[in-house]
């Protein structure tokens, strides 16, 4: 099979779909990778990496999308589109429900494609969006303590606080892979850190992980009514399939 292994083109987007040992077991196990000149650069993969790997480096868009497998990272926009055809298999986030554009264009053009987003095993989690979530956690913690800092626009709440002063607040909505990972990352900052969510199994799970310095509660207008207005930061990462 012929992988193609496109730049991605969204702003700010500096992910690869596919590292240069990967491409070194796709070509072990008989397939050419393609990969777009530049694809790797923001992930701190050079193209000399690439084709150490066994991947051949190709000049334009177009060469890569003419590959039988398409590997991305976001979804793609309107410029992509025009890639589109029958046999094309791609495989990468598609988050479908908040684009019927990208919907329609999809079905039009016969396009095979698979959300990373949807996988899901017979036990039910979400391998493929796993990672992203830990990363979401963890940077949503870093990003809101700095947004709390003066200088940033925030009330000048250290959330570890120093002796003598108070501790920030942090509340977590959803104690899934995002919340676990934030009260974590909170946790270890030293804030006080309040989490909640709707399964008590999950909060029993939590609760014996953490230790008493992590405060579980049901998830419920009562409580969050309680807990919301003495918040520094709240962290919201319920999901809704």
């Amino acid at each position: 099979m012929k992988i193609g292994v496109p730049k991605e083109i969204l702003n700010n987007e500096n992910r690869v779909a596919m590292t240069p040992p990967g491409v070194s077991m796709m070509v072990q196990k008989g397939h050419e990778v393609w990969v777009e000149k530049g694809a790797g650069i923001g992930s701190g993969f050079s193209d000399a990496f690439y084709e150490e790997m066994g991947a051949v480096i190709k000049e334009t868009p177009e060469e890569v999308w003419a590959a039988d497998l398409v590997l991305k990272i976001k979804e793609p926009t309107r410029d992509e589109y025009q890639f589109f055809r029958e046999g094309l298999i791609l495989f990468t986030y598609l988050h479908l429900a908040a684009s019927d554009e990208l919907t329609d264009q999809l079905l039009t053009n016969k396009v095979t494609a698979i959300g990373y987003e949807t996988v899901q095993p017979s036990e039910g989690v979400l391998p493929l969006l796993m990672p992203m979530s830990e990363v979401a956690g963890r940077m949503a913690v870093q990003l809101g303590a700095r947004y709390l800092e003066k200088q940033s626009g925030g009330k000048g709440i250290l959330l570890g606080a120093v002796p003598g002063v108070n501790k920030g607040n942090v509340v977590v909505i959803g104690g899934g892979v995002v919340g676990s990972n934030a009260a974590r990352m909170a946790l270890g900052l030293g804030a006080n850190v309040t989490l909640l969510d709707v399964n008590q199994q999950r909060l029993t799970e939590l609760s014996e992980r953490f230790g008493s310095e992590l405060q579980t509660l049901m998830s419920n207008s009562y409580n969050l009514e309680k807990v919301l207005p003495q918040a520094d930061f709240v962290i919201g990462e319920v999901l809704l399939p």
